[in-house]
């Protein structure tokens, strides 16, 4: 029941931060590991994301995945794949490589954008991912 009721107060966190789609898109991959490392965190005023944002190299490889994508696509993270991946040909798969290789050294406002999308939210500049 508790699971339960979790999972609900996830997907309201979700839907809260503007779109169905949003919390379709990028809950499922990330909901498990909200569920567990960010357990008994109540959501709002940042607190989910600021979880996360502690725990970007505790997560799953499905959730990492989605927000490598984040890092590698967005425009927040670009300084960092410029700084931390000078010289990886792009469309290679290497850039995420190096960027995960890397995620200690990534910036806050990456963390930031990365942890966002983790929880569902529009990321700065850019759309929803």
């Amino acid at each position: 029941m508790a699971g339960m009721r979790f999972g609900l107060v996830v997907l309201t966190a979700l839907l809260a931060s503007g779109s169905v789609a949003v919390a379709q898109q990028a809950g499922p991959p990330c909901a498990g590991d909200i569920k567990t490392l960010c357990a008994g965190i109540q959501p709002g005023e940042g607190r989910i994301k600021a979880c996360i944002k502690s725990h970007l190299t505790d997560l799953s490889p499905t959730c990492q995945d989605r927000l490598l994508t984040v890092a590698v696509t967005g425009k927040v993270c670009k300084t960092d794949v410029t700084k931390l991946c000078a010289g990886i040909v792009p469309g290679t798969g290497g850039i995420r490589a190096c960027i995960k290789s890397h995620m200690a050294e990534v910036s806050d406002p990456c963390r930031d954008a990365m942890s966002q999308a983790a929880a569902g939210k529009k990321i700065l500049g850019g759309g929803y991912l």
